[in-house]
This record gives C-alpha cells, sequence and structure tokens, in this order.
C-alpha cells in the first residue's frame, strides 16, 4: 500500500498493513537548532524517520483586492461579493498546472484546505479587530450570518474548482475557537450563525467523492464537537490540547470511532524528555490505536525548545507502538 492509501484506510475505519505516521511540519527555525545539535544539514527526516509524506492546497481566501474595512452594514455586502471571485487565477499558485501534474504521479498524502475559520473569514488579525468581530456577532448576527454565507458560496466555488482538476485524501476545515480551557463562543451561537455556512462547501465535497472531513483546531473546543458532527466533518485534529476535555482516551469513549482522531500526544512530554515520551506515548497511543480510526503524532508544531534528541527518541517510540 502506499501512504496515501494507508492514510484513507485509517480513517476510513478499514486495516491498511500500517499505520502511517507524519508530522505538521518542522519550521526552518527548528531545522536551524537541531543542524547545530548534530542533525546533518540536508537531512531528510521523512527518510531518516520513515515519515508519510504530506502535502496541503492552500488557495487564497482573502478578498481581492483587499478591503479597507470588513462589511458593517448590509449596503456593503454587494462590493464584499465581488472581492470574493473563485475564478480570480491569483486564488490558486502561478505554477498550479504543474502542481497538478506532479500530485497525480505522488503518493504523498494531499489535503485541501476549504475553510479557515471565523475569525479569519472576519478579517481578524489582532486584538482590536476581534473585538469589533465579537460584538458585531453579538449586536448583529444576522449580518455576519450574511458575511459567512458569502465566504461558504465563494470557498465552496473555489474547491469545486481546484476539485476539477485533482483528487485530494482529505478536505480541512480550520477553526479556531478554543481558549485554553472553553470556547472563545458561544456554541449555539456558532450553531445557529456559522455553521450553516459550511452547507454549500460539504455539498461540493460529497459530489467529488470526498469523505475524510477533518476539523483542524487548537486547545479546547470540546462543546463544538457534536454539531460538526452532525453536520458530517468525522475527523478532528487538535493541536495545543492540554484540557482533560481534549484528552484523544476521553473523546474516544465519548463519541466512540464515528470521530477519527489526529494527533493527541502532548507536546510538553518532548519537551520535558525521554522518560516523559516514554509515558505520554504508552498511556495515550496504544489504547485509541486499537479501536481505530487514529493517526497518533505530536499535537501542534515543533518548537525549538523540543532538542533533535527528544524528536528522535519520540520518533522511535511512536513508531515501536505503531508496530505493536
Amino acid at each position: 500500500m502506499t501512504d496515501r492509501e494507508r492514510f484513507r484506510a485509517v480513517l476510513r475505519g478499514g486495516r491498511p498493513d500500517r499505520i502511517p505516521s507524519f508530522d505538521e511540519g518542522i519550521r526552518d527555525d527548528v531545522l536551524a537548532a537541531w543542524q547545530a545539535q548534530g542533525l546533518p544539514v540536508g537531512a531528510d527526516l521523512h527518510r531518516v524517520f520513515g515519515l508519510a509524506r504530506r502535502a496541503e492546497i492552500a488557495p487564497d481566501f482573502e478578498p481581492r483586492p483587499a478591503l479597507d474595512r470588513r462589511p458593517v452594514s448590509r449596503a456593503d455586502l454587494d462590493e464584499f461579493r465581488r472581492r470574493l471571485d473563485p475564478h480570480d487565477p491569483a486564488r490558486l499558485p502561478g505554477d498550479w498546472p504543474d502542481r497538478v501534474r506532479a500530485w497525480s504521479h505522488a503518493d504523498d498524502i494531499l489535503m485541501l484546505r476549504v475553510w479557515r475559520g471565523f475569525f479569519l473569514s472576519m478579517g481578524v488579525n489582532g486584538w482590536d479587530r476581534f473585538a469589533e468581530a465579537v460584538f458585531q456577532l453579538a449586536d448583529d448576527p444576522g449580518l455576519v450570518r450574511e458575511i459567512m454565507a458569502a465566504y461558504g458560496q465563494f470557498a465552496a466555488a473555489l474547491a469545486d474548482r481546484i476539485l476539477g482538476d485533482v483528487t485530494v485524501d482529505a478536505a480541512v476545515f480550520s477553526e479556531p475557537l478554543g481558549g485554553p480551557d472553553r470556547p472563545l463562543l458561544s456554541p449555539r451561537t456558532y450553531e445557529d450563525v456559522i455553521l450553516p455556512a459550511l452547507d454549500p462547501i460539504l455539498a461540493v465535497l460529497r459530489r467529488h467523492g470526498v469523505d475524510i472531513l477533518i476539523l483542524r483546531t487548537y486547545t479546547n473546543v470540546r462543546a463544538f464537537l457534536p454539531a460538526f458532527l452532525a453536520r458530517g466533518i468525522n475527523v478532528l485534529w487538535a493541536s495545543e490540547t492540554d484540557h482533560p476535555e481534549m484528552d484523544v482516551r476521553r473523546l474516544r469513549r465519548e463519541f466512540g470511532p464515528e470521530l477519527g482522531l489526529i494527533g493527541g500526544i502532548r507536546m510538553e512530554a518532548l519537551r520535558r524528555g525521554p522518560q516523559a515520551i516514554r509515558r505520554e506515548i504508552a498511556r495515550r497511543v496504544p489504547p485509541v490505536l486499537a479501536q481505530g480510526r487514529y493517526l497518533p503524532l505530536a499535537a501542534g508544531r515543533v518548537r525549538p525548545e523540543v532538542p533533535y534528541r527528544h524528536y528522535a527518541i519520540y520518533q522511535r517510540l511512536l513508531q515501536q507502538a505503531l508496530q505493536s
């Protein structure tokens, strides 16, 4: 089997010849730190640790030309919609035909980002805009619903355009909604105002046969999961998840294999060292892995404070757990 076939088999509830493993991507500053610790320059970590290669299609979701301000009244909506043109060539990389040809012959796991979340869709890029968006949601939920609906229609048409060219293994709905211990929005408000915007995207994915639908998020989003599952989003990939409600063992007990899981290994263990890594993997991975629909990996991107030695031990112990 190829890694693409293994990935699909696991998250569809099948039994591949082995469980593939990958990471969220190693940043350049981390590689530089590791090279100072002995990692050979130019070393291919995928080859060193037997990791599956993964690629993501990340189209441009920004209004183009850029807006001076986000819509604050219904009079702004027509211009807002005009700037969300899914057929704009600049939405995709300039070498798009070359990438499509390469992906058609590659065994890389291929994901398509189809939604970038409420806050980014509302133009939140700092505290001031965050406060404006939250007050707008409270004061005029009807307008926010229309803004989200415009984004949903745009994202659906863009996904349809992309999926006409390339076959993907999964669609990714990015939605960073959680704070350290609780949601940043009311789950009821999210379900009533924002979640319906995903329906046209989901319809496009169904038409193209994309059935692995991943919610990628951060910290504690437990309160939102039933609504996402009811919509058909069937895999959770959560990072920076130290809250007990987001423990993969607890999530599996609550939701069963209906909710596929990616991640679950706390980054704190990688920072602390070999014994913490050994305990973390032994505690969390085997019981969930035995029930299927689980791809264990570190819950977040590795930072420079994780030494290369710790990362190498983590990968070795994880590979042992996957093969046992």
